[in-house]
């Protein structure tokens, strides 16, 4: 058809970029002609990065093989996020990939979880959890098919150098036809008559044309928000960190399939174990503390030696006010920016090229495929923002005027239907297109502190003597399963070892 996109321009690099350069390529092959704009000149934050599951689905997508990329990108596997003092000082938690247990025809095992809690004959969460308690053992195995035993329902995503990913993911590209351009864009060009970007500008005079331009250019949005005017809708009031400091250090031993998140008087830690060292930052809110005093406190928390200057990034927590507006989608941090706690930058990147795959324009740009894109990204940023503010919000911690406001604080209705909901029975529902799964709201909510009053009543069609026993079961088998897992560090040893 003569209307088909011809011609697509992105601009920016990094893991956003690149990402969208290899996915285009890959599904659209050399049917339409992909450029890459980006500048040595502009860095990137290229801080180790942390994701979740579906990010398996994107390599696969790609064709990259798991051992090369682990390989490639220096880095290790994931089993979920541990939670230190984010309820009270000196509780842990854990928010493991993978599932609880598993429900029991209509009956959910957390409706059993919690009628036996409240009989005070249950076992803690993690006991029926292959993933945490893998982790808590430092082990690991990928998931075995075919079986009908924990080893089956193994969740894993990946810790990574994120500058390595979008070297990997740009050799890719490449190989499918992508031309890459070095240059700065100085000027963005609308055409006159229905306000589409015509063209940008670079600093040595070359014109970049295309039928659809994707901006990957940063926090700034060069083209969704300085020419296009997209707006942004700011979250910090809810979730107020908007400084992060930044450090790699030295390993100290072998690394965990987890990524820690330690939380401090006016924000928080994560830890993030790679092959070659640990990624360590501090993310926080400085109405409440300064940039020295954010980064003595991450230096102080350093397992090893730190390997580099500190690093200081400035941002604000929120989402454009429309993602595609006439001929621009934005990913990345063009698009917005969510608090780092559990590690969904990199998919939401993914999220938005599936959607721009599965709604790709014609050159006459139709009204109703922008409006279903933008909301369907808006919730999906509004699900991530609601998950986020729980970990903030729900907590006993009083020793700071930050702790003391976040917990005081008024939550979207979203949040607290779903509060208001757990509070009663511990139900726990995932909305259609809900990134996070009933384990991972059921991990957080009991890990901060939230208790149900009653249960599910499906729960009591099963006699409790009977429930015990099958969740009995369930414990037995995982702490089993648990040792046929290896450590963490000779599995990677074994299968994918950077040179």
């Amino acid at each position: 058809m003569s209307d088909q996109i011809r011609t697509i321009a992105i601009i920016g690099g990094g893991s956003a970029g690149w990402m969208a350069a290899a996915a285009l390529a890959r599904v659209l092959g050399r049917a339409v002609a992909i450029t890459l704009v980006e500048s040595e000149e502009i860095g990137t934050i290229g801080v180790g990065e942390a994701t979740i599951p579906p990010i398996q689905a994107f390599n696969a997508l790609l064709g990259i093989d798991e051992s090369e990329f682990v390989r490639a990108t220096k880095g290790t596997f994931k089993l979920g996020i541990e939670f230190l003092n984010w309820w009270r000082s000196g509780h842990r938690y854990f928010h493991p990939f993978g599932v609880y247990g598993h429900d029991f025809g209509p009956i959910p095992f957390e409706g059993l979880w919690h009628r036996l809690r409240q009989a005070g004959r249950v076992q803690p969460l993690d006991h029926y959890s292959i993933c945490a308690m893998g982790a808590a053992a430092g082990r690991f195995a990928r998931p075995q098919p075919g079986g009908n035993n924990p080893l089956t329902h193994i969740g894993y995503a990946y810790h990574f150098d994120a500058g390595l990913y979008a070297a990997l993911l740009r050799r890719h590209a490449e190989a499918s036809g992508v031309t890459r351009r070095e240059g700065r864009v100085i000027d963005v060009l609308l055409e006159a008559e229905r306000g589409h970007i015509e063209a940008v500008q670079l600093a040595d005079g070359t014109r970049i044309e295309a039928d659809l331009f994707i901006d990957c250019s940063g926090f700034r949005g060069l083209l969704i928000a300085d020419a296009l005017g997209a707006g942004f809708e700011d979250w910090s009031h809810w979730l107020p960190n908007d400084r992060a400091v930044t450090v790699p250090s030295a390993n100290i031993g072998p690394p965990t399939p987890f990524t820690r998140s330690t939380a401090h008087g006016a924000g928080w830690q994560w830890r993030i174990p790679l092959q070659h060292r640990t990624g360590n930052g501090h993310v926080y809110s400085s109405r409440y503390l300064s940039d020295d005093e954010a980064m003595s406190v991450l230096l102080s928390h350093l397992d090893g030696e730190a390997l580099a200057e500190p690093r200081m990034l400035r941002f604000q927590t929120g989402r454009r006010g429309a993602f595609w507006v006439k001929n621009c989608i934005a990913l990345g941090l063009a698009s917005g920016f969510m608090e780092p706690l559990e590690s969904t930058s990199i998919h939401l990147v993914q999220a938005g090229i599936a959607r721009l795959l599965e709604m790709l324009p014609t050159r006459r740009f139709e009204p109703a495929d922008i409006r279903r894109y933008n909301r369907l990204m808006t919730a999906e940023f509004e699900s991530i923002r609601d998950f986020l503010i729980l970990h903030f919000h729900a907590t006993e911690r009083t020793d700071t005027d930050y702790w003391r406001e976040l917990a005081a604080m008024s939550v979207p209705d979203s949040l607290r239907e779903r509060m208001l909901i757990y509070a009663e029975t511990g139900r726990i529902f995932r909305e259609a297109d809900d990134l996070f799964t009933k384990t991972s709201w059921l991990a957080v909510m009991d890990g901060q502190g939230l208790h149900a009053r009653s249960y599910d009543p499906l729960a009591g069609a099963m006699p409790l003597d009977e429930a015990q026993a099958r969740l009995d079961r369930i414990a037995a088998v995982t702490r089993a399963a648990v040792q046929h897992m290896i450590p963490h560090g000779d599995f990677i040893a074994r299968y994918c070892a950077a040179v």
